[in-house]
């Protein structure tokens, strides 16, 4: 049997997303692609997407990365959840967990279960069920216990990158520097053939991965593909990023808190916090939104804060021709749920699935164009959902993205759920059930009825159950470590 003939992918541009791809295609791929990625030391990465969801879990173990490897040297934490503050009135604050509800029935999901216990008089809040919210609340963490803990990470973009790229190179990537001069294209197809450096090196390829972030140097500047733009609906388009000094232990969890024109993020790692403030420039002017993210700040400054703009949205082809985008340069939404990481992963995931090792055809094209734009609609709607069910009045802001339109496919959730405390998560959706539990319940939205299965309970089964649960969810909390204690013994920063 011949050797198969080398696939050259040839990706433009590094940081996250760049050696995302190339880890994920020369770690699984081997020697049926050619690897090759091109950036320069002179243009600087966003970095400042670093706190996960679980399924960045999924894919180091789809990889074969070793954990405690990866945290020690991005000095990452752990993370349970998102604590959202001020979102759906002044003074609330809730916690988006990754946990399951362990009560649960086909018919009938646990909201049902808790809906019907507190009308009987059971007011524990619905929290109290799950393992990840109580430890997340309490500070502590293990990757241990029966069950263990869903969680994520809070990472270092800048070292996680490098990290990356480790791996890639090891496993045969080749990474040249220099900056792209040129596209240059088949005149007949419009295929990318290769890219000209500024120092005349002439990089060939068969596919074409575009991580030139928001320049889109590819897929928008040289294909000519369209964005298509969802300010309509979020319409914040800048933020302002800063690093302090570490001022206690860590939280496991990203702390998102609205303020009256966006919100604002903190992110513990072992060796530094992450801060940034997100806003709309229609509603809060550049300065302004500077000054508020620094009188915000706790610690000393590590760096100077960096203003990045944006526009929320999306690529109206992600993979045209032989070009495919990954992270900014394929669309940006904002990273109020951590889901920027995990789309590029997905990304690489899926092209890996549906590698064209037959050529380029469109009806490859198009399976994974209809998978990556379903997914991020998904995403999209759940951001959204944030914005718009939301009862503070204290600024123009606010009042507008109550009142605003929605796509119909987030209305009907809102409805089922108001309605008939009906939730759900289908194949493509990357948010569980839970998730859209705790953000309409967090942001105030009760249910009017639920399904009465559980009404077939005898009351004090009913009670006694839950009350198990709670216990066992507090039980288990109680016996896990501070995190900040877990961290350190398990795979504390030896970068500082």
């Amino acid at each position: 049997m011949s050797d198969p003939v080398l696939t050259r992918v040839v990706i433009a541009g590094g940081g996250t997303a760049g050696w995302i791809a190339a880890c994920g295609l020369a770690r699984q791929l081997g020697r049926l692609v050619e690897v090759t990625l091109i950036e320069s030391d002179a243009i600087p990465t966003i970095g400042v997407g670093e706190a996960t969801i679980p399924t960045a879990r999924s894919f180091h173990e789809y990889l074969r990365i070793d954990e405690r490897a990866f945290m020690a040297a991005t000095g990452a934490t752990f993370k349970l959840g998102i604590r959202f503050d001020d979102w759906g009135a002044l003074g609330d604050s809730y916690l988006h967990s990754f946990g399951k509800f362990e009560m649960r029935n086909w018919v009938a999901e646990f909201q049902h279960f808790w809906l019907e216990g507190r009308e009987q008089g059971i007011d524990a809040p619905i929290g109290s069920y799950c393992l990840e919210h109580e430890a997340a609340l309490a500070g502590k963490f293990t990757t241990a216990g029966n069950p263990s803990p869903s969680y994520a990470y809070h990472l270092d973009a800048g070292r996680y990158a490098a990290f990356l790229r480790a791996i890639a190179e090891r496993d045969g990537a080749r990474r040249v520097e220099g900056r792209i001069a040129e596209v240059e294209q088949d005149q007949e197809t419009g295929d990318i053939t290769s890219l000209l450096l500024e120092d005349g090196q002439r990089i060939e390829g068969d596919l074409f991965i575009d991580c030139t972030g928001f320049r889109a140097l590819l897929i928008g500047q040289t294909l000519g593909v369209g964005y298509d733009d969802w300010s309509e609906w979020l319409p914040t388009d800048g933020a302002w990023a800063v690093q302090t000094e570490n001022t206690g232990e860590p939280a496991p969890y990203t702390v998102a808190a609205a303020h009256d024109a966006g919100w604002r993020w903190r992110i513990p790692l072992q060796h530094r916090t992450g801060n940034g403030l997100v806003f709309a420039s229609d509603y809060l002017e550049a300065d302004a939104a500077r000054e508020r993210l620094l009188e915000n700040v706790t610690g000393e400054l590590v760096t100077e804060p960096r203003l990045i703009r944006f526009t929320t949205g999306r690529r109206q082809t992600m993979w045209a021709k032989n070009c495919l985008a990954l992270g900014l340069s394929s669309g940006f939404v904002e990273p109020l749920e951590s889901t920027s990481i995990h789309l590029i992963m997905i990304g690489v995931t899926r092209l890996i699935q549906l590698f064209p090792f037959g050529g380029m055809t469109p009806a490859l094209r198009d399976r994974w164009n209809d998978l990556a734009d379903r997914e991020l609609e998904h995403v999209r709607d759940f951001i959204i959902l944030h914005y718009h069910l939301t009862q503070r009045t204290d600024s123009a802001f606010w009042r507008e993205r109550a009142a605003m339109g929605i796509p119909d496919s987030l209305k009907a959730r809102i409805e089922n759920f108001a309605e008939h405390a009906q939730a759900w998560q289908e194949s493509l959706d990357l948010f569980r059930t839970e998730s859209w539990l705790y953000v309409m319940l967090g942001q105030g939205l009760m249910p009017r009825a639920w399904h009465k299965l559980a009404n077939l309970m005898d009351s004090e089964r009913l009670a006694l159950t839950l009350q198990q649960q709670r216990e066992a969810v507090a039980a288990q909390v109680a016996r896990m470590p501070d995190h900040g204690a877990f961290v350190a013994s398990y795979a504390g920063d030896r970068t500082n």
